[in-house]
């Protein structure tokens, strides 16, 4: 005797349990029937659990791996019966097909289920007994006769044949992911970016999933090439190998690679001679895919963008400083003189330096550290100029800089992007053709810059336009490729004030004085007092540390300084990986400050489980959406059927995402400390331990220091600590920025 079993949810909704059903069943090899309920799918690699009625008997449990399955498709299975000790008596499947229902009643349930938009139980019924078995023909032909269905407009019309296209292109995407050992998560990603010819595209060439799908590398591509029979030399994965090592490059924040160690790397990727490298090369760069450039004693092979990029920088700063004012007249003892009087505030010798710079120069730069000034400076520079009818614009690179610029200034300012007035397809319509509009441009946090991002800004420039860049030369680099702000200081083609001074306010800031010492390679003062906005807690382990910070935001910090956990508490560390790192704290904070609920929804994708309440990050750029790389909100709600998730980010600007966008967002609990660049939060919470020795530098900590308004914390090991303040930046970023501002600084100079 046989007992069947049927699986139960459990309270843990990833785990079931099973309860018995007597039946007597033979163990073929093979069944067929419809999908009555689907238990569970994992979209990530297909595992299933499914409810099937064969017609011959109950409901069969069928465990097996599809890609994609919807109740009230028919399937056929091929595998073994198995008595499971906990779950009971199943099909395990080693091949599982899916097929369109094709009853009436099939059709109905496979429309109620919530897969396609704008059809629900009810406009399920109604069209299938319009439609009958005809349905999906209807829809997929004749869609207009769909407004022959009581409640159908043309609106649900158009979003019912639009939804019905993208799942069917979707579905093809998932079985060649599938086919291919592949996640299958991404399928509608890949729906975005090549439309119904997805499919099709990746047959032809997989490896442009490397260059044009966020999150799938060259290796992923590579992988499914080769299970489709292409050759290791052959010049599609020769090109998409070596453009791999640039990309990779560029996110290690090079803008190009010496000849020689892109070779050498191409060798190690691709496993090819360096003679397939070398044509290679050749073939790119007379396809201008590349430029091979002499930089000095080396020579330099960049992307054409990056390429371009750069020379913009310079050809555009190099035109401003050669150029006469544009800016009114200003008599700097009377203008400097009258702001004085009228804040009542008097500025140092290093501040009027600042202010006759940017008001006397069509490019110039503010550099300093926390508490020296620059805000001061700004006002001095905008009330001035302003009193003389000059129209300002305000940017940052990040809305949370903007944000705060706009607050110490009280001029409206703008994150970089909505400046230009980015456009989901277009790119930036701001640009050499259509120039913004403004007579002085100041940009702050200008460290977090990148090449890509300072070209694009400064093609913009109208003509008479003037440029002031302010910034902390000493954080870290911008994320993306280059070091434009410290390549720009250190040329000496422009116009720099340094600011070192900090000033009676600031010094009554532990948080201050401990960050301008760590910037100094000195150990701040570590003794802890109580009415202090710095501490540094030392622990001996990770574990430790761990343990202490957990306790620190769920309670300490909640209890003694009134602020929110969530909201106004941020830990900040140098990396990803190992226990103190991004994945692992945050599945600590998740757990300990928004635990799962039955009153909670939640959803799984990309290895990360989203709750309602947890608090989120952008990763990259979404100009569709309005929403950029680093900022951070929360899950406002997720809703089923279909599956939709809104994130609330800045209060009030809600964006949604479908599962299949999730790669887009990661758990911000705990950030790294290269995503909180341009970001101030009230508390300010960050691990330090010699796990993270890779990372340690002085400038990660210094930055990480200063992001902190009212309160930071060091939670560590003293010799991590040391050995930040001992190892100055690491790692050279490849640029030619420097030399190419000399040289067009010279050009302009001769045509001058």
């Amino acid at each position: 005797m046989r007992h069947r079993y049927r699986l139960v949810k459990g309270e843990n909704r990833s785990h079931f349990y099973a309860e018995p059903m007597s039946a007597n069943l033979p163990d073929p090899a093979e069944i067929a029937g419809t999908v009555e309920a689907i238990v569970f799918h994992n979209e990530e690699n297909g595992y299933s659990i499914m409810h099937v009625a064969t017609g011959e008997r109950e409901n069969v449990t069928v465990v097996g791996s599809i890609p994609a399955v919807t109740q009230g498709e028919k399937i056929k299975a091929t595998g073994r019966w198995t008595d499971d000790r906990r779950f009971g008596r199943q099909f395990r499947a080693d091949h599982i097909l899916a097929t369109p229902p094709s009853t009436a009643a099939g059709i109905e349930r496979f429309l109620a289920s919530g897969l396609i938009e704008g059809i629900g139980e009810a406009y399920a019924k109604r069209i299938v007994n319009k439609f009958g078995t005809d349905t999906f023909r209807i829809i997929e032909e004749e869609s207009q006769k769909l407004q022959q269905v009581e409640g159908v407009g043309k609106k649900r019309r158009l979003q019912i044949k639009e939804s019905w296209n993208r799942q069917k292109t979707v579905r093809d995407v998932m079985i060649f992911l599938h086919q291919h050992g592949l996640s299958t998560a991404r399928a509608l990603r890949l729906y975005k970016t090549y439309g119904a010819e997805a499919a099709n595209v990746l047959r032809q060439n997989p490896y442009r999933l490397a260059h044009d799908i966020p999150g799938v590398g060259f290796k992923t591509a590579d992988d499914i090439a080769r299970k489709m029979g292409r050759a290791d030399n052959s010049p599609e994965r020769l090109r998409a190998g070596i453009q791999y090592v640039l990309e990779q490059s560029e996110r290690n924040g090079h803008c190009a690679l010496p000849r020689p160690e892109l070779i050498a790397q191409s060798i190690a990727t691709l496993g090819s001679s360096e003679e397939e490298i070398e044509q290679t090369l050749n073939t790119l760069a007379l396809d201008d895919q590349i430029v091979v450039e002499n930089a000095g004693d080396e020579i330099f092979v960049y992307t054409t963008e990056l390429h371009e990029a750069e020379t913009t920088v310079a050809n555009t700063i190099a035109r401003l400083i050669a150029s006469p004012p544009a800016l009114p007249p200003v008599d700097e003892k009377a203008a400097i003189d009258w702001f004085q009087r009228h804040n009542h505030i008097e500025l140092g010798d290093e501040q009027r330096d600042a202010v006759i710079a940017a008001t006397h120069n069509r490019f110039s730069v503010i550099t300093g550290g926390p508490g020296v000034g620059k805000t001061t400076i700004l006002d001095a520079v905008l009330q001035i100029l302003t009193a003389k009818k000059v129209k300002p614009v305000l940017c940052a690179p990040t809305g949370r800089a903007a944000k705060r610029l706009h607050e110490s200034t009280t001029h409206e300012a703008f994150t970089i992007h909505r400046l230009l007035e980015v456009q989901p397809e277009a790119g930036f319509t701001r640009n050499a053709a259509k120039p913004l509009k403004g007579d002085l441009f100041i940009v702050d946090e200008a460290s977090m810059v990148d090449a890509r991002l300072m070209a694009s800004f400064l093609s913009a420039i109208p003509p008479d336009g003037s440029v002031v860049l302010v910034g902390d030369v000493d954080q870290l680099p911008s994320v993306s490729p280059g070091n434009v702000l410290r390549d720009i200081i250190d040329s000496g083609v422009a116009t720099v004030t340094r600011l070192h001074r900090i000033y009676r306010q600031a010094e009554s800031s532990r948080i201050v004085t401990a960050a301008h010492k760590v910037n100094q390679g000195e150990r701040p003062e570590l003794k802890n007092d109580a009415k202090s906005d710095f501490f540094f807690i030392e622990r001996d382990s990770p574990e430790a540390i761990a343990d202490t910070l957990k306790h620190l935001i769920a309670e300490r910090i909640p209890e003694g300084f009134g602020l929110d956990p969530r909201d106004e508490i941020q830990v900040l560390t140098p990396m990803h990986g190992n226990s103190l790192g991004t994945k692992e704290l945050n599945l600590l904070l998740q757990k300990t400050l928004n635990p799962p609920s039955q009153l909670k929804f939640e959803i799984e994708r990309f290895g990360q489980t989203f709750r309602t309440g947890d608090k989120v990050i952008q990763i990259r750029n979404n100009y569709e959406k309005d929403i950029f790389n680093g900022d951070i909100g929360h899950i406002s709600e997720i809703t089923a059927e279909p599956v939709t998730i809104t994130v609330t980010f800045d209060r009030h600007h809600l964006v949604k995402y479908e599962p299949g966008e999730l790669d887009e967002l990661q758990l911000a609990f705990a950030i790294t400390i290269h995503k909180s660049q341009g970001s101030e939060f009230p508390a300010v919470v960050i691990p330090l331990a010699t796990q993270h020795y890779m990372l340690l530098q002085r400038n990660l900590l210094y930055t990480a220091m200063t992001r902190g308004k009212s309160l930071v914390i060091v939670v560590g090991e003293l010799k991590a600590l040391d050995f930040a303040l001992k190892r100055s930046e690491s790692t050279k970023r490849h640029s030619g920025l420097r030399g190419r501002l000399k040289l067009a600084i010279t050009s302009q100079t001769q045509q001058g």
